[in-house]
């Protein structure tokens, strides 16, 4: 998934994966310009997955 789509779609998924993996609050899951990377790292710290395991996670919402 790109980023254009992933933005496109963020607050859907957001949704999903707060409803998946209680643990994500709002504040883990800011989606901003240009932070993506940032955004990723919150996540796999949280979750304790691989950046490409997200990814596919997410692609799969």
């Amino acid at each position: 998934m790109n980023n254009l789509q992933l933005k496109g779609t963020w607050n859907e998924m957001k949704g999903k994966l707060k409803q998946k993996y209680a643990s994500l609050t709002d504040d883990d899951l800011i989606l901003l310009e240009g932070k993506e990377d940032e955004l990723y790292g919150r996540i796999q710290k949280k979750l304790g997955k691989t950046r490409a395991e997200i990814e596919k996670e997410i692609s799969g919402l």
